[in-house]
């Protein structure tokens, strides 16, 4: 036995799935999902509709059962007739309680894939997935933590279902017995009817309980699986830098970022250049660590609005000068040094308000 299959898997992968990552793996159809959970769902689902649709259901069986005692001496059976009998007859029902089911399956899985996603990729014919690989078998299913699990939540399963069902069936089996005596097929039936079906939804509820301890635990084991060695995360952030989706995404985190922090920005600024509506540029400039000044702060319209109104709250000079405003909006982003060919009229400007003065 190679000792290798109780070494762990994520040796060296000690850093979070990225979310490009966890992306492809959701478009190669691998997804957090727990088996156990579906299953659950859908009894569940089905169970609750037994009991709601019981007395239709109830009627129905009878209504068979009176018209084949009715004439069963009057009108030859046959197989074909029996067919259509048990056809009209349970059809709708199975129909239902199918339809019920598959509507439950369509809602965990969605709850579960966190939405709805197709692909193709987990049908593809692959010369790997045919090769049959028994050392990795054996090594998941029983020299791993998962494989352990899954045992365990096997025969759990079938001790506390099997426990849950002596116990319920040893308390109504009597009441069913004599109801049978005394009251007739048609009150035992009933009587068997509402043991099963809280059977039914007393096993579905632990089942659900099961699925969420499963489904956490297929979770975790998901992202394990998924995690990324400090190489592989250098790599893909070097390949996301020329994705234009993710260079968006970051470009406007970065907006957000300034804009959240406009307000301090511009309180401490030296100076507003204005256009006087459309453009406002907040200028900030430290003579012991800069050649030239900052552009600390800008905005356009609504947010120019909203940089002079803070600049006149806090005592920050505000200038008017309109092609000046506009060349640097355009030009410079926040953080940038105002270069050379700037320079003489943002002095007559620092010069105007009195920078040296206070400086």
């Amino acid at each position: 036995m190679d000792l290798q299959w109780f070494g762990p898997e994520d040796e060296g992968k000690t850093e979070e799935a990225t979310e490009s990552k966890l992306r492809k793996a959701r478009e190669e159809g691998r997804v957090a999902k727990s088996p156990e959970m579906n299953g659950a769902i859908v009894l569940l689902f089905v169970s609750i509709a037994l009991v709601l649709l019981g007395p239709w259901i109830l009627n129905k069986l009878v209504d068979m059962m009176k018209f084949c005692f009715n004439n069963v001496a009057q009108t030859e059976i046959t197989d074909g007739k029996l067919v259509y009998i048990f056809l009209i007859t349970l059809m709708p029902i199975v129909l239902s309680l199918c339809a019920i089911g598959v509507v439950a399956a369509i809602i965990i899985n969605l709850v579960q894939n966190k939405g709805y996603f197709y692909t193709t990729k987990t049908i593809e014919m692959k010369f790997s997935k045919i090769v049959p690989k028994f050392g990795e078998f054996f090594r998941r299913n029983f020299f791993s933590l998962l494989g352990v699990f899954n045992i365990l939540k096997s025969l759990f399963k079938l001790v506390i279902i099997g426990v849950v069902a002596y116990i319920q069936i040893k308390a109504d089996l009597p009441t069913t017995l004599e109801f049978l005596h005394t009251g007739g097929v048609y009150l035992a039936m009933v009587a068997v009817a509402k043991m099963v079906a809280k059977l039914l939804i007393t096993c579905a509820v632990i089942l659900v309980v099961i699925g969420v301890v499963d489904y956490v635990v297929q979770r975790r084991e998901f992202l394990k699986q998924n995690k990324m060695t400090k190489q592989e995360v250098k790599e893909e952030f070097k390949e996301a830098e020329g994705d234009p989706e993710v260079k968006g995404r970051l470009e406007q985190a970065q907006k957000e970022m300034l804009r959240a922090n406009m307000p301090k920005a511009v309180r401490e600024s030296d100076v507003v250049i204005t256009n006087p509506t459309h453009y406002a540029v907040a200028l900030k400039w430290d003579s012991e660590t800069q050649e030239a000044p900052m552009v600390n702060a800008k905005g356009m319209d609504n947010t120019a609005l909203k940089i002079r109104e803070i600049a006149t709250e806090s005592d920050v000079p505000v200038v008017e000068n309109r092609p000046l405003a506009r060349e640097l909006y355009s030009n410079f982003d926040v953080g940038t040094i105002i270069p050379q060919q700037y320079l003489r009229l943002i002095a007559d400007i620092y010069a105007n308000i009195g920078y040296m003065e206070k400086h």
